[in-house]
């Protein structure tokens, strides 16, 4: 068994967007998934990118954001709809709203995402 305290997530930001680690690489020894909590504030963004060795479930907890796919087209995704991206499947999120966004992600296997941000908070 592992039992993660709340001091052993680490979070991870850039302009507008925290992104906590809570199972991953930092703190588990799960070699299946990494599960991260993420907060976009209003006006903020995650640009477009893939992840060339897993896959993502992302989970809308709060608020309503667009995503961003492929071929500059996006969708609407709003609390309590899921979205599975594909290895190498192009994505990101906007939150043009006056709220927050938050979502959580499943990232199989497992990633560490501290290079994709600026800054690193515990």
């Amino acid at each position: 068994m592992e039992f993660i305290k709340s001091n052993d997530v680490l979070v991870l930001t850039n302009e507008g967007v925290e992104s906590h680690q809570l199972l991953s690489p930092h703190n588990s020894k799960s070699d299946k998934v990494t599960i991260t909590h993420v907060i976009i504030e209003p006006g903020s963004s995650q640009p477009r990118h893939k992840h060339s060795d897993s896959e993502q479930i992302w989970i809308a907890l709060s608020g309503n954001a667009k995503l961003l796919l492929e071929n500059d087209s996006s969708i609407d995704f709003h609390q309590g709809d899921i979205v599975r991206f594909e290895i190498k499947e192009i994505h990101g999120l906007l939150n043009q709203s006056s709220q927050k966004f938050e979502y959580m992600t499943v990232t199989s296997p497992p990633m560490n995402f501290e290079s994709s941000y600026s800054q690193k908070l515990y």
